[in-house]
């Protein structure tokens, strides 16, 4: 398997680093806190402010097209790059439980292990997180992009939720990002399938 060690990223030619990206691009990556949907530090000293360089661009191009059309709203990056030793340590901790819908099996490859992947919200204008009617990592339907219909229809979801998740969407579908049905905050860029036969993974 063609892989890179998340302690040589730094020197790897083919990836950026969160920091350097564009000003309309702001970090919390919520696994290096306590932060998240297991409620501990998951990167333990790992740096994971990285995105392979083609996603890093994309991110650039989506923050921009926001800031033409919504002047004041940045994006928040919540994870990037989640070395597959993180990822099996998750799909360990939450085996058995149906947590583990919501995560790719560590044989398979997250795509978020490729560098190709980020979860994001939006920061507004005073540079709070918007509400999108669900939290980062809140595994429930609410949050689950092929459900939305139904939670505004009974009132889970509110008219201005969907309006502020359709401005994320909407900036990255611009930059080529693609979304998934079941968490509005996760976006692949590039087909998962190449993603995971011609990339390397990160370990």
């Amino acid at each position: 398997m063609n892989s890179i060690r998340i302690e040589d990223i730094a020197t790897h030619p083919e990836f950026r680093r969160l920091d350097d990206l564009g000003h309309g691009i702001a970090v919390d990556l919520r696994y290096a806190t306590a932060d998240n949907f297991v409620g501990h530090p998951v990167y333990q000293g790992i740096d994971c402010r990285w995105l392979r360089r083609e996603a890093a661009a994309a991110l650039e191009h989506a923050a921009a097209w926001l800031h033409d059309r919504r002047p004041g709203y940045r994006l928040l990056v919540l994870d990037a790059l989640r070395p597959q030793r993180v990822q099996q340590r998750l799909w360990d901790e939450l085996q058995g439980t149906p947590l583990t819908m919501y995560l790719a099996h560590p044989e398979r490859g997250s795509i978020h292990s490729f560098g190709m992947a980020v979860d994001l919200t939006l920061l507004d204008p005073a540079g709070r997180e918007v509400d999108m009617g669900s939290g980062f990592d809140e595994m429930t339907l609410a949050s689950h992009p092929d459900h939305e219909a139904e939670h505004l229809a009974q009132g889970g979801l509110t008219a201005a939720h969907l309006v502020e998740r359709g401005w994320l969407r909407a900036a990255m579908r611009e930059a080529g990002f693609h979304g998934i049905a079941t968490e509005w905050w996760h976006f692949d860029f590039g087909d998962r399938v190449a993603v995971r036969r011609d990339l390397p993974r990160v370990l």
